[in-house]
């Protein structure tokens, strides 16, 4: 592999990576605090918060 395209490869992944990481981290730290529980858990039903307003 000549060296110009090893370099490039490798700095185009760092700058993927680098701005993959926070997009990843917001998703599944925000995603399950907004929930209240994460996606998958069973959640207690809360009476009377379950009804649709329209």
């Amino acid at each position: 592999m000549h060296p110009t395209l090893r370099q490039f490869i490798q700095e185009f992944t760092g700058v993927a990576l680098a701005s993959l990481v926070p997009v990843v981290l917001t998703a599944f730290l925000s995603i399950p605090l907004s929930l209240g529980a994460h996606p998958g858990e069973t959640r207690a039903p809360t009476p009377g918060l379950d009804r649709h307003m329209s």
